[in-house]
Parts: C-alpha cells; sequence; structure tokens
C-alpha cells in the first residue's frame, strides 16, 4: 500500500482555477501548485494573475477572462488548456457579490450575479467534462456559501445564486460521476476576501460573526487549503455530490 500522502499528490495533474486572481480563488490555486498541480488560473485582472504566477512558480499560468461571458467560452477553453493539456481538475472560484437588498435589485445586477455565480460554473463544466470523461478521471469543485441556506441582509442574488450551486453540484455528480468524475462545493463561513471586505473592515461585525461559529474564529488563507486539497485529489474518489462547509461551525451552531 501507498503511503496516505499519495492520496493528495497531484503531480501529473491539471487544474483550472477560476477567480484566481485573489481570495479563496488565489489560495486554491496555490495550494493546488503545492500539491504538484500544473495550474491554469482565471481571471479578469492581468496584474494580479502575474502576481500569482510571480509567487507560485512555472507550474502556474494565467488565462485573463471574463468567465460569464458565455458566447466567449469555446474559445476560454482553448486557452485554459494550451499550456499543460485540458484540465483534470476544475475550481469554481470566480463570484460577485452586489449586495443589494431586496427592494433594490436590479435587474442588471441580479443577471450578472446569475450569470458569474450560477450560469459559468455550468457551461464552463459542460465545456470541460469530454477530456475528463476520457481519461476515466476528473475534480470539479464548486464554491457555495453560508447563504446556499441561510438568508443573509442585501444577499438576495447572491443566496439565490448560492442555493443554485448545491442542486447544480448534486445534479452535476449525477450526470458525471458515472465516468470518474467527482462533483463537489465548499461551503466557506467568513475568510478576509475582497467579496467580505465589507464585513471584515467593521471589527465589532467581524467579531460578532466569529462568536457565532463553534471555534470563536473566522476562516484564515490556510484553513482552506486541507479541504480544496481533499476534494481536488485522490482522497475524496468515493465523495461526489456534497456541500462540505468549511465555516469553523457556523451553520451547526
Amino acid at each position: 500500500m501507498d503511503h496516505p500522502s499519495a492520496l493528495f499528490d497531484l503531480t501529473g495533474r491539471v487544474a483550472c482555477v477560476t477567480g484566481a486572481s485573489s481570495g479563496l480563488g488565489r489560495q486554491a490555486a496555490l495550494t493546488l501548485a503545492r500539491a504538484g498541480a500544473q495550474v491554469v488560473g482565471v481571471a479578469r485582472r492581468a496584474e494580479a494573475l502575474d502576481s500569482l504566477v510571480a509567487e507560485a512558480g512555472t507550474n502556474v499560468t494565467g488565462v485573463t477572462a471574463d468567465v460569464a461571458q458565455r458566447d466567449a467560452i469555446s474559445d476560454l477553453v482553448a486557452r485554459v488548456s494550451a499550456p499543460f493539456g485540458a484540465p483534470d481538475i476544475l475550481v469554481h472560484a470566480a463570484g460577485i457579490n452586489t449586495r443589494q437588498t431586496a427592494d433594490d435589485v436590479t435587474p442588471e445586477g441580479w443577471d450578472q450575479t446569475l450569470a458569474l455565480n450560477l450560469s459559468a460554473p455550468f457551461f464552463l463544466s459542460q465545456a470541460m467534462v469530454g477530456p475528463m470523461k476520457a481519461r476515466g478521471w476528473g475534480r470539479i469543485v464548486n464554491f457555495a456559501s453560508l447563504q446556499t441556506t441561510r438568508a443573509f441582509p442585501g444577499g438576495i442574488a447572491y443566496g439565490a445564486t448560492k442555493a443554485g450551486i448545491g442542486q447544480l453540484t448534486r445534479a452535476m455528480a449525477e450526470a458525471w460521476s458515472p465516468h470518474g468524475i467527482t462533483a463537489n462545493a465548499i461551503g466557506p463561513g467568513f475568510f478576509p476576501t475582497e467579496l467580505t471586505q465589507a464585513v471584515f473592515d467593521d471589527p465589532d461585525r467581524a467579531a460578532r460573526n466569529a462568536a457565532q461559529t463553534c471555534m470563536g474564529r473566522n476562516g484564515t488563507m490556510a484553513d482552506m487549503d486541507g479541504p480544496i486539497l481533499f476534494l481536488c485529489s485522490d482522497a475524496s474518489s468515493f465523495v461526489t455530490g456534497q456541500v462540505l462547509m468549511v465555516d469553523g461551525g457556523f451553520t451547526a451552531k
């Protein structure tokens, strides 16, 4: 029997991470690269991707693109597959939260949120599963949220997409797991990212959120490393259709 650590070795795997320019997407890209994967980070900001590549080294490259542009999906897949080959691993970390209240939601804000948070993970996955099927091995990791199951103020559009991610993940598993492709989601609690900057800019609010967890603290970037590596590796070979909450016990309390 191989050493158990071999279950987490991603040497020879190719990963595509959307939203890789910052926050949890950037952390995921770094983690997968350090585990041996060749990683293509996708984001709209070229300078931020350059910073990621500079930190990660030669097994990471960046592709500047807006994953919400559905008519450009085929071109994006070709660009992502060019450096290292077609990805085995697809992590959907790109997202937006307009924080518009229910009375103030605009059609533009609603459509933008659905396009990036819910439609992009499906259509990009649909376009990339072919080579995974051919290999009989693939990993898809979506990003869920506390709002997958909880309602937060100013989160009606965001929460709708994240509830949709929960069902999308299960439906992906039903459709593609017979081909060796697992589909799971990570549900982060409160982590210090650009998306949650408004929360962490308010120390009292951040402290209240920490107090609602079982652990009494908010997340750090390192807290995401183990879960993302687990769901992207052979360690999770019999796990599919699940939402793994990485929230310090926020949803358990």
